[in-house]
Protein backbone atom coordinates (compact mmCIF):
# COMPACT_ATOMS: atom_id res chain seq x y z
CA UNK A 1 0.00 0.00 0.00
CA UNK A 2 1.34 3.42 -0.98
CA UNK A 3 1.64 6.30 1.43
CA UNK A 4 -0.08 9.61 0.80
CA UNK A 5 3.35 11.08 0.05
CA UNK A 6 4.07 8.49 -2.65
CA UNK A 7 0.66 9.05 -4.25
CA UNK A 8 1.17 12.82 -4.21
CA UNK A 9 4.62 12.45 -5.79
CA UNK A 10 3.20 10.25 -8.56
CA UNK A 11 0.47 12.78 -9.29
CA UNK A 12 3.03 15.58 -9.37
CA UNK A 13 5.23 13.63 -11.81
CA UNK A 14 2.24 13.01 -14.05
CA UNK A 15 1.33 16.69 -14.15
CA UNK A 16 4.80 18.24 -14.35
CA UNK A 17 7.10 15.44 -15.44
CA UNK A 18 9.70 13.63 -13.38
CA UNK A 19 11.35 15.47 -10.52
CA UNK A 20 14.73 16.96 -11.36
CA UNK A 21 17.78 15.96 -9.37
CA UNK A 22 20.94 17.96 -9.03
CA UNK A 23 24.39 16.49 -9.44
CA UNK A 24 26.89 16.92 -6.63
CA UNK A 25 28.58 19.75 -8.56
CA UNK A 26 25.25 21.50 -9.05
CA UNK A 27 24.40 21.10 -5.37
CA UNK A 28 27.75 22.64 -4.53
CA UNK A 29 27.06 25.58 -6.88
CA UNK A 30 23.65 26.18 -5.28
CA UNK A 31 25.26 26.06 -1.83
CA UNK A 32 27.91 28.55 -2.95
CA UNK A 33 25.25 30.88 -4.37
CA UNK A 34 23.37 30.71 -1.05
CA UNK A 35 26.56 31.34 0.93
CA UNK A 36 27.55 34.37 -1.15
CA UNK A 37 24.07 35.87 -0.98
CA UNK A 38 23.82 35.38 2.77
CA UNK A 39 27.16 37.17 3.14
CA UNK A 40 25.92 40.04 0.98
CA UNK A 41 22.74 40.31 3.05
CA UNK A 42 24.79 40.35 6.25
CA UNK A 43 26.95 43.11 4.79
CA UNK A 44 23.90 45.19 3.90
CA UNK A 45 22.54 44.76 7.42
CA UNK A 46 25.89 45.75 8.92
CA UNK A 47 25.86 48.89 6.79
CA UNK A 48 22.30 49.93 7.57
CA UNK A 49 21.61 48.85 11.15
CA UNK A 50 23.97 51.35 12.86
CA UNK A 51 22.49 54.17 10.76
CA UNK A 52 18.96 53.05 11.59
CA UNK A 53 19.78 52.84 15.30
CA UNK A 54 21.39 56.28 15.30
CA UNK A 55 18.65 58.19 13.51
CA UNK A 56 16.16 60.29 15.43
CA UNK A 57 14.13 61.37 12.41
CA UNK A 58 11.10 59.17 11.63
CA UNK A 59 11.26 59.86 7.88
CA UNK A 60 14.96 59.02 7.71
CA UNK A 61 14.29 55.88 9.75
CA UNK A 62 11.62 54.79 7.27
CA UNK A 63 13.86 55.63 4.30
CA UNK A 64 16.76 53.64 5.73
CA UNK A 65 14.55 50.63 6.51
CA UNK A 66 13.09 50.77 3.00
CA UNK A 67 16.56 51.05 1.46
CA UNK A 68 17.81 48.06 3.42
CA UNK A 69 14.74 46.01 2.48
CA UNK A 70 15.15 46.97 -1.18
CA UNK A 71 18.81 45.90 -1.28
CA UNK A 72 18.01 42.61 0.46
CA UNK A 73 15.16 41.97 -1.98
CA UNK A 74 17.46 42.58 -4.97
CA UNK A 75 20.01 40.15 -3.56
CA UNK A 76 17.27 37.57 -2.99
CA UNK A 77 15.98 37.99 -6.55
CA UNK A 78 19.49 37.52 -7.92
CA UNK A 79 19.94 34.41 -5.75
CA UNK A 80 16.67 32.96 -7.03
CA UNK A 81 17.61 33.68 -10.64
CA UNK A 82 21.01 32.03 -10.26
CA UNK A 83 19.65 28.95 -8.48
CA UNK A 84 16.85 28.63 -11.04
CA UNK A 85 19.52 28.61 -13.76
CA UNK A 86 21.28 25.73 -12.02
CA UNK A 87 17.99 23.84 -11.74
CA UNK A 88 17.29 24.42 -15.43
CA UNK A 89 20.57 22.64 -16.25
CA UNK A 90 19.38 19.54 -14.34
Amino acid sequence: MKSAYEIAMEKMEQSSGPAKKLSDAQKQRVAEIEKVCEAKIASVKLDYEPKIAATMDAQEFDDLKAGMAREIRVIGEKRNKETDAVWEEA
